[in-house]
């Protein structure tokens, strides 16, 4: 029997279905297993709290799944190679220590090797039981990543205070731009049924430092702050609070009319007020540690402050008020956009929200998306972000690849988030990035946060695909420390998701690491954005003109006509780039010096344009669209490559997925090209191979049941 269990050991990995994400705690090689066996021979860990228990339990089921062994319990260090966990107040050991903990807060950790009753053992420490769980989990990685356990000498705490996943879920189990199935909270069977998944969503979060999550879409039923919903969000905050994660809600503005029976939802009515803080007595009566609300208002037809003369600052300090007893917070969405003719709607929540600097509520965070659009695959970074000194600014980051290939387009955001996080605004001289904005450190904020939609559902793989899991695990790493580096954050994910042979590792990371630019060639080139179909924004439409408002429609932004392409938002056009601080807006405003990437987001110009490379615009523009191609091309060959090192089942879910990303870079391609050309005339430069269609073809694709599109 030994031998049939070596023989088949010996082959192919044994088929995976992506439930186990990054924490597969699969046994490592036996030589580095027996090399780590030493150095966690003892766990002496508590369980006087659900959050104890959970550190345990985790502590035992990674290390015996990556050990082939799991340590002994025991309440004392007997030998060399024990693991002990705790805080000063709960573990002997650990205040017997006497560990310099100062400066870890509520959330650092420790982990550090030592002598513990004359034995080499390691200590996993913090001031609070939710320290050390990430502590815990951080040794976990370690040991996953094939990192050295000798000398260990590690602190860490979060940089950002609030770090939360927004669920667009809604109440009926679908999910607003979900592309991994219906919604992972079983509304019907709550609060009754606490299904097994739901403690594992909680792990996998607190493995990488999420310590919140918005339960329901930002496009709110208010149906959801009823006393049945209520008892099922209480009961889902059960499950989640030993793991360190606070419930939030998205709240409707109007919900004291639709619910409460009022006749307003004037945010000054003395009526409207108490209906708000009476509605926060009875959910901080079910949650004792309830998050907060989540907001967005007067935007896209929802309900708010404006329909009764009141600005943002009223609606969020009214609700702010009804929190602050219980030290719940209020995250404001300042995703807003009017429809003004002639308008710019990058310039809009600008507008909306600069002249309120300094007079929201100390509880109150103004949710700011990373550019000034909405998402796009690439955009400048939001000129909120350094302009409201006086304000609690959060980041709000998209998960969900709603406007890069869904599900099956192999897109790594983690790039897109360090360019976001890293871009200097300038606001206060040099080094005044996004990301300080975001940490409080550049404006001596201590209330801070970073959001990002969620990409997660019902599927096994919980994100639609096993690529998708690695932007749920960058954004959790990235909104604990913003200046972490993208492809260490990447060849973490990699290791811990396929291992650590490094025939795998480094093309794969490879791949990852050159992902968002292939999407962004093939996609919105050189500045491009907002090129999508209307509505369910899947797949290419730059001809469309038909929406309800000219703001969602591509002919809008991209402006294309015979002499030239591009939307001019310098002094001669909307001026959208004095909306920068000074220095960003010469830049930006400067043909010679803007970065090709941005071109023509601030400008238009004529196809025959010189670009630096000598090329003209159209000639570039055509390159870049190719190269998006040929990028997927190359990571297809990659993956095809790395078969019999990566299980059957993952391989092949990968390998489909591939393909269908370049045949539908293909059309970006062709459609998009189709569609310039047909205005400007030109030839296709020497070599490039014509659209496979005519221009009519594209255009008479439709598509109905699209995934992840619902009404609200």
């Amino acid at each position: 029997m030994w031998l049939l269990v070596a023989c088949l050991c010996a082959g192919h990995a044994r088929a995976e279905d992506g439930y186990d994400l990054w924490l597969r705690y699969r046994p490592l090689p036996a030589a580095q297993a027996d090399a780590y066996r030493g150095r966690a021979t003892q766990l002496v860990a508590g369980t006087s709290t659900a959050t104890q228990a959970a550190i345990r339990s985790e502590l035992l089921r990674g290390l015996g799944g990556l050990l082939g062994r799991a340590p002994a319990l025991s309440d004392r260090v007997t030998h060399d190679g024990a693991v002990v966990v705790g805080t000063p107040a709960s573990s002997p050991l650990v205040a017997g220590l006497h560990l310099d903990l100062r400066g870890l807060g509520r959330e650092g950790y420790l982990v550090r090797s030592a002598v513990v009753d004359g034995h080499a053992a390691t200590v996993i420490a913090g001031n609070t039981d939710v320290g050390v769980l990430y502590g815990a989990f951080r040794f976990l990685r370690l040991l996953q990543t094939a990192q050295p356990l000798d000398r260990l000498d590690l602190r860490d705490r979060p940089r950002v205070k609030l770090r939360v996943l927004d669920h667009w879920d809604n109440l009926d189990g679908s999910v607003e731009r979900g592309y991994a199935g219906a919604s992972i909270w079983d509304w019907w069977t709550l609060p009754d049924e606490l299904k097994p998944r739901y403690t594992d969503y909680a792990r996998a979060n607190a493995s990488i430092g999420i310590n919140g999550a918005v339960l329901n879409n930002v496009n709110a039923d208010p149906l959801v702050l009823g006393h049945a919903y209520l008892e099922k969000a209480a009961a889902l905050a059960g499950v989640f609070r030993p793991y360190g994660i606070r419930v939030y809600l998205s709240v409707r503005f109007s919900a004291p009319i639709e619910l409460g029976g009022l006749k307003t939802a004037d945010p000054l009515d003395p009526q409207v007020r108490r209906w708000w803080r009476e509605k926060a007595d009875e959910i901080y009566k079910r949650i004792p540690d309830f998050g907060g609300f989540l907001v967005k208002a007067n935007s896209e037809g929802q309900p708010g402050p404006q329909d009764y003369h009141r600005s943002h600052a009223d609606g969020a300090n009214m609700l702010a008020a009804a929190l602050a007893p219980h030290g719940g917070v209020v995250m404001w969405r300042a995703f807003v956009y009017a429809n003004k003719p002639g308008e710019d709607r990058t310039k809009q929540a600008w507008d909306e929200f600069k002249p309120l600097d300094g007079q929201f509520a100390a509880n109150v965070l103004l949710q700011v998306k990373n550019g000034p659009l909405d998402f796009q695959p690439r955009e400048p970074f939001n000129p909120l972000f350094g302009a409201m000194p006086k304000t609690r600014l959060m980041m709000e980051f998209q998960v969900t690849k709603e406007y890069l290939g869904f599900a099956t387009h192999l897109v790594y955001l983690g790039t897109l988030y360090r360019e976001a996080l890293s871009a200097d605004t300038m606001a206060r001289g040099p080094g005044s990035t996004v990301a300080k904005v975001v940490d409080g450190t550049l404006d001596g904020h201590a209330l801070t946060g970073i959001a990002g939609v969620a990409n997660i559902g019902a599927d096994r793989d919980w994100c639609g695909s096993v690529f998708n899991q690695a932007n749920w695990y960058a954004f959790g790493r990235l909104a604990w420390d913003p200046t972490l580096s993208a492809r260490a954050i990447a060849e973490a994910w990699t290791r811990m998701t396929f291992g650590n042979d490094a025939a795998v590792v480094r093309p794969v990371v490879d791949m990852m690491m050159g992902s968002r630019e292939a999407a962004v060639d093939y996609m919105t080139p050189l500045g491009l954005a907002h090129l999508m179909g209307h509505g369910h924004h899947y797949g290419p439409e730059p001809w469309d003109a038909s929406g309800p408002r000219a703001d969602w429609t591509p002919v809008y932004f991209h402006r294309a006509d015979h002499d030239g392409i591009g939307f001019d938002r310098t002094a001669t056009g909307s001026d959208a780039v004095a909306q920068y601080a000074p220095p960003v807006a010469r830049e930006f405003a400067d043909l010679g010096r803007i970065p090709d990437r941005y071109l023509l987001w601030f400008h238009h110009v004529p196809w025959t344009y010189r670009m630096r490379s000598g090329r003209t615009l159209w000639d570039a523009l055509v390159r870049h669209y190719t190269q998006g191609v040929d990028d997927v091309r190359r990571m297809r060959e990659t993956w095809a490559g790395l078969k019999g090192h990566v299980d059957d089942e993952r391989y092949r879910q990968v390998a489909s997925f591939l393909a269908i990303q370049q045949r539908e870079a293909q059309w970006w391609r062709d459609a998009c090209l189709a569609y310039f050309q047909s205005l400007n005339g030109l030839p296709l430069p020497a070599g490039y191979a014509p659209p496979a269609h005519p221009l009519k073809y594209y255009q008479s694709l439709s598509f109905k049941y699209v995934p992840g599109y619902s009404a609200w």
